[in-house]
């Protein structure tokens, strides 16, 4: 059985990149396909962006096999699994500022930027101090043997506000939704690691991972609003139907390696 997902955030519309990875990712789920709306973050997510994703998924002949979920009405399933984890003495608390561990973890240009461990081994005394000046965060604690490895970093499974981080909440739907393959943007390649440990720690079923590549701007760079007709709606505004829009995915899925970065003119060249 092959169940695959499309998890986007309801934060704006949709682009052409989003919509190539959803694209390859329902032709590549042969026995099932789930849409889950990753809107943890309450104040940058909205239901009213979501439904405008999910009209413009279904214009583009992507529909979920099964009821859309949202992570949002979720917080207290992603709670038992993050309290297991905490009474087995497998997470510590992390007082950093994003700031701070830009700052601690600078990497050259082209590496992965990881947790340097300030908070790793703090004192209960040192704790109860940090705690006073600001409310922790909640990271994985993995294993030293498994960290040196330079795959797997501490990750962060609770925001220091309380809310579900995305690293939990995407491994506990994947795992509860039936999920065995997941298609998603190559710019996620790096963090795959550490959520398939997050996974084996919970004894939750190895999935395959396919990363698709980017679209990007006839500038090389990520696309972005800058770069024009980027959303269904833009390009339904130059006369181009979302069935052109679809086939123009899947003939650019077709024609190269699928974590190969696409052009938005090679869509457009399509069309």
């Amino acid at each position: 059985m092959i169940i695959g997902r499309f998890a986007p955030s309801p934060t704006g519309p949709l682009h052409l990149g989003n919509l190539r990875t959803a694209v390859a990712a329902r032709i590549l789920a042969t026995d099932g396909f789930i849409v889950r709306m990753e809107d943890l973050d309450r104040v940058t997510s909205s239901r009213e962006v979501a439904v405008g994703q999910l009209h413009d998924l279904v214009r583009i002949g992507i529909e979920s096999t099964d009821r859309v979920l949202f992570q949002s009405d979720r917080f207290a399933i992603y709670a038992r699994y993050l309290n297991e984890l905490v009474a087995r003495g497998q997470t510590y608390e992390c007082f950093c500022t994003r700031r701070e561990i830009r700052e601690a973890a600078a990497a050259p240009h082209g590496e992965v930027l990881r947790y340097p461990g300030t908070c790793r081994n703090l004192t209960e005394t040192e704790r109860v101090e940090r705690r006073l000046a600001r409310p922790p965060a909640i990271r994985l604690r993995v294993d030293e043997a498994v960290r040196a490895l330079g795959e797997v970093d501490d990750i962060v499974l609770q925001r220091n506000d309380g809310v579900p981080a995305y690293n939990l909440a995407v491994v506990v739907d994947d795992e509860l939704q039936g999920v065995t393959r997941v298609v998603r943007g190559i710019d996620l390649v790096d963090v795959t690691p550490s959520q398939q440990h997050l996974g084996s720690l919970l004894a939750f079923r190895p999935l395959e991972y396919i990363h698709v590549g980017l679209v990007v701007g006839l500038d090389g760079e990520r696309l972005a609003k800058r770069h024009g007709a980027v959303t269904l709606a833009d390009w339904e505004a130059t006369g181009r139907t979302p069935t052109a829009l679809r086939i123009a995915l899947e003939t650019t899925l077709g024609d190269r390696e699928i974590g190969s970065e696409c052009s938005i003119e090679d869509i457009f060249q399509r069309a």
